[in-house]
């Protein structure tokens, strides 16, 4: 047990790619959104001596956390290292409902929490591209090489349009809709889905490179569709994006039939989510009571847990933060 004094509080929510996921990494666009149902928490308290954290992942001092979550470790003495004020001990109480490996930004969720909760228990003042920097640290230990969807996506509160190295934008929903998320129960491989693309590229570029263009197209059109608030275009579109990603080799059994579920259950597009070979999937629903029966049929049909929840019109949202 420790003796705790001085606390604060960082948070962050988890996220949903609507399409344009693995495109992104050659230079095509995304659409992202905030995923608000599941969360995460840091509580840092202050102790007697020494680094600690308590998670349901890791509970012991710094010095000895896994390797798998290292990254998580070096991101708080980067973040120490930046704040610059003296300090004898702290407890870092991590608290996720983000599943790991579910391609909902799990590991950027995570850090941006422990840096939030860090510069305000030193009283500091954190710019958006400082929190940046340092969430950035975790994330490349976590994905080697990431785009940055997923870390700009769980720091904005509203949907984005992210194309690498060209920034983030805000992207229009004129009407509201609902998207339900399904957990197919295994962690996703995102490394191996994107080298396993990058083979492809060595070994047929003209098909690869036609699904990832096709995927890109499809993100345009998707935007416009959002634009005009046409569900049935955009349920088309990412049955779209659906085919090309089972093409490049990052769907499989498992996400193929709980799409279908999706869709025999009226949804009026399903994909996956994320990085692929296991994680989620997301379907495009009207309303709230046709969401409902999407989230039975898929319980009953192989999902371990699904969520829905409304996408609102782009004015209820906040501005995008730099």
């Amino acid at each position: 047990m420790f003796s705790s004094r001085n606390r604060s509080i960082g948070r962050a929510h988890s996220k949903l790619i609507l399409i344009g996921e693995h495109a992104v990494v050659y230079g095509q666009p995304a659409i992202a959104l905030p995923f608000p149902t599941l969360t995460v928490t840091c509580a840092v308290e202050e102790i007697d001596t020494g680094i600690y954290i308590e998670s349901n992942l890791y509970a012991g001092p710094i010095e000895q956390i896994p390797e798998r979550l290292k990254g998580l470790a070096t991101c708080i003495r980067a973040t120490l290292q930046e704040i610059n004020k003296h300090y004898k001990g702290f407890l870092l109480k991590i608290d996720s409902k983000i599943p790991i490996g579910r391609g909902l930004g799990s590991s950027a969720a995570i850090a941006v929490a422990i840096v939030r909760s860090l510069y305000q228990f030193f009283k500091c003042d954190l710019s958006g591209s400082k929190l940046r920097e340092l969430v950035t640290i975790a994330e490349t230990y976590a994905h080697g090489n990431p785009s940055g969807i997923d870390m700009e996506s769980v720091v904005q509160d509203e949907p984005i349009w992210f194309e690498r190295e060209k920034g983030i934008e805000s992207v229009t929903i004129q009407s509201p809709f609902y998207l339900v998320v399904a957990d197919t129960g295994r962690a996703g491989d995102t490394r191996s889905a994107v080298a396993s693309i990058k083979e492809n590229i060595d070994k047929s570029p003209l098909e690869t490179n036609q699904s990832i263009d096709k995927i890109g197209q499809y993100t345009y059109e998707a935007r416009q569709a959002l634009l005009q608030g046409n569900l049935n275009q955009l349920g088309n579109l990412l049955n779209l994006a659906q085919t090309e990603l089972d093409k490049l080799g990052v769907s499989d059994k498992g996400i193929n039939h709980l799409v279908d579920v999706a869709r025999s259950a009226g949804a009026f597009g399903a994909k996956l989510t994320g990085g692929g070979r296991g994680g989620c999937i997301i379907a495009l629903a009207e309303n709230n009571v046709q969401a409902k029966e999407i989230c039975q049929h898929l319980n009953q049909n192989g999902a371990v847990s699904t969520w829905s929840f409304k996408v609102e019109e782009t004015q209820k949202y906040h501005s995008i933060t730099s």
